[in-house]
């Protein structure tokens, strides 16, 4: 890819408003926009409640006022607020006793140079079997690792934030991103045949295959693309790559003790998770859905999966001598977290802006029925949603929110149109997951810069949106190729999951 236009659209989108104030015109642009369209009477029906879409005046007093009154409810229920704060009190602990930099230390002894690229790519994949944890454990951890292999942090941040982010439907393991997507595709293919189903893990063989496109794609990008471009830039961040020294003995000992710990707490949460009536399933026996106790408790275990074996490598390091230096470790873990909690806080109030208005199921909807006019195609068709998919990704974050709205619409004009709802399904995971890293709006997006400027302070959206559009064009051109082949030849998508649809 051209580096002069990624520098161009670096140096345009450095020049936008910070990152907080961005969420403040984003607000103002929806406050203006929800007073002028509630005066209009849309025809578009809501397929979630069946009813025509009325915009909601945010500006209307009625509204304003309860949403004053509840902003400080909603900047703590922010739902990306909570899971960064509570895991990075555990990681800061970790890290602080030296626990983490130790493993990455081991880890860098076994795994070739060369290979360091994919593999953390592979580990950004699977870490969304834990949900949205990535991006708290898996991208600044992937700073660290590329700096202690004297490659640029950034890079590693970037790479981490790919395959966590970019490729977010991809996984080898069931995640509960899937009976999420099913419970909506299954009740809107019922509209056409009431007796219709949809496998939880129709789209499992495609998606897991998919991996190893990311991974390449992504391993490409990183080394080809990526790693002159942030060459250029100059570590003066706050946080700089430790020299890689070798392991002292006491050092050897607390991460050989502290990952055994983690071994044994791992062990045991699995063979506590495996009993058909484990308190970690819920009542149907499912471990993985988005009301699994275990799901639940993915932050609060990560928080522990960090926090206990760090303190037992500190204590065997010498780095932790007392309570006092845990607490330090907790500190210091949030003090470089101020400057996201006060973009947090203006995120959080227009996403709930944003969704009170209507005005991102008016979007989709209007754009679903153009598409539906146009009477496209299956295979022209299929693109066009994955097209329509990405553009909507960048107004709203949620994969589960826009496929409430979209899939009432997808599945059954595409069931008339031949097309299986697990083919619909999986051609919308991926215009939803590719757009992710390089929308501003996305929650986690303003956590990744501060990341990035740990390292380079002048980290800023054009810099990040310029380092990952060549991994999200690639995905994207990529990964709807790959569907298309994997469609042609006819290996199946996943579980009881077919192409077609008998019209």
């Amino acid at each position: 890819m051209n580096q002069k236009l990624l520098d161009a659209i670096e140096r345009l989108g450095n020049r936008l408003p910070d990152p907080a104030l961005l969420f403040v015109w984003a607000l103002l642009l929806v406050w203006v926009l929800s007073a002028g369209l509630s005066q209009v009477e849309f025809t578009a029906v809501d397929p979630r409640d069946g009813k025509p879409i009325k915009v909601v005046n945010q500006l209307n007093p009625k509204v304003l006022v309860p949403f004053v009154a509840n902003s400080v409810k909603t900047f703590v229920e922010f739902p990306p607020l909570g899971l960064v704060l509570v895991a990075l009190l555990g990681v800061g602990v970790a890290e602080h006793a030296g626990f983490v930099q130790a493993g990455l230390k081991a880890l860098m002894r076994v795994t070739p140079k060369a290979l360091l690229t994919p593999a953390l790519l592979f580990v950004g994949l699977l870490s969304h079997t834990a949900g949205d944890s990535g991006y708290v454990v898996v991208i600044p951890l992937g700073a660290v690792m590329f700096a202690a292999a004297g490659r640029h942090p950034l890079l590693g941040i970037t790479t981490a934030f790919a395959g966590v982010s970019g490729g977010f439907s991809a996984c080898l393991v069931p995640a509960g991103l899937d009976p999420l997507l099913q419970g909506f595709t299954q009740k809107a293919a019922q509209i056409i045949d009431p007796s219709a189903t949809v496998n939880p893990l129709c789209n499992w063989g495609f998606m897991s295959g998919s991996c190893a496109m990311i991974i390449l794609i992504g391993w490409y990008v990183t080394d080809k693309i990526i790693e002159p471009r942030v060459a250029r830039m100059p570590l003066d961040g706050t946080d700089q790559p430790p020299p890689l020294e070798p392991l002292s003995r006491d050092e050897v000992r607390g991460l050989a003790v502290g990952g055994s710990v983690l071994a044994f707490m791992l062990g045991g949460l699995a063979l506590w998770c495996l009993p058909a009536n484990s308190p970690w399933r819920t009542e149907a026996g499912d471990l993985v859905g988005r009301d699994a106790p275990l799901m639940k408790a993915i932050v609060p275990l990560i928080f522990l999966l960090f926090l206990i074996p760090g303190i037992v490598y500190g204590s065997l390091a010498g780095t932790i001598r007392s309570h006092r230096d845990v607490i330090k470790g907790m500190t210091k873990s949030m003090s470089s977290m101020g400057y996201y909690m006060v973009m947090a806080f203006f995120a959080a109030q227009f996403t709930a802006a944003f969704a009170q208005s209507n005005l991102g199921v008016l979007t989709a909807v209007e754009g679903a029925m153009q598409m539906k006019k146009l009477n496209l195609p299956p295979q022209v068709t299929i693109v066009g949603i994955i097209l329509l998919t990405a553009v909507l990704d960048l107004l709203i974050g949620s994969a589960s929110a826009k496929w409430a709205i979209l899939a009432p619409i997808f599945v059954p004009m595409l069931m008339n149109l031949g097309i299986s709802p697990e083919l619909t399904q999986a051609a919308y995971r991926i215009g939803d997951s590719t757009v992710n890293i390089v929308t501003p709006l996305m929650p986690y997006f303003p956590l990744v810069v501060v990341y990035a400027q740990r390292y380079v302070k002048s980290t800023g959206i054009g810099t990040m949106v310029s380092l990952m559009i060549p991994y999200s064009l690639m995905f994207l051109a990529g990964w709807t190729v790959l569907l298309l082949i994997w469609w042609q030849v006819g290996i199946p998508l996943g579980l009881e999951a077919t192409y077609t649809w008998p019209r």
